[in-house]
């Protein structure tokens, strides 16, 4: 079964076709030559994949799934939240996200609890929309650590160690995404595509 991946990000899809296991055929928005931005306008992580799926979906009338993830700061009230992506640009911050955040949080101490947070969204045509969350609880750091992962996981912590400190397969055993999309690849099995 083909589903097209709401995204560009090749990577992303190996994970997500790991993730689903055999019988499905992940394809990206540059394999099917879709070139249309989607806004996200929704105000939760789970609306924004939705509105991914479904556009995804309509335009190119294959089944389709999307995610919408961030970090959730509890000192913070939640931020970055959904605006996790474009945090530092939304403050006109220029040194990135991973610095604003450990800058706005100067002087708190530790704990600086925090949750990375996945929505997973898939949408079929003429069908319904199903969503899946997923968290990974944990911390903030005081300096980045690690070379590995991307976006936030320098500063966040797991367990005392930062996400980008622990192997692909570490990470993907206690990450929010794969918590959402493997809740997700039960409703995608579950599915009757002959519907």
């Amino acid at each position: 079964m083909k589903i097209v991946l709401a995204s560009r990000n090749k990577g992303k899809a190996r994970e997500i076709a790991d993730i689903l296991g055999d019988g499905f055929e992940i394809v990206t928005l540059d394999d099917l030559g879709f070139l249309d931005e989607i806004e996200e306008t929704g105000a939760t992580f789970e609306e924004n994949a939705a509105i991914k799926a479904e556009t995804v979906c309509r335009a190119c009338n294959i089944p389709a799934i999307a995610d919408d993830s961030g970090l959730e700061v509890d000192a913070l009230g939640g931020q970055p939240g959904i605006y996790s992506a474009r945090f530092a640009k939304l403050h006109g911050y220029d040194k990135g996200g991973k610095a604003l955040v450990l800058k706005l949080l100067e002087g708190v101490p530790a704990p600086r609890t925090a949750r990375f947070v996945c929505a997973a969204a898939f949408a079929v045509p003429n069908g319904g929309t199903v969503v899946a969350r997923g968290e990974c609880d944990g911390a903030i750091g005081f300096k980045p650590e690690g070379t590995g992962g991307f976006g936030y996981d320098p500063i966040f912590l797991y367990a005392g160690r930062s996400m980008a400190a622990m192997s692909a397969a570490e990470k993907n055993a206690v990450s929010h995404r794969a918590a959402a999309f493997r809740k997700l690849a039960q409703n995608i099995t579950n599915y009757h595509f002959s519907e």
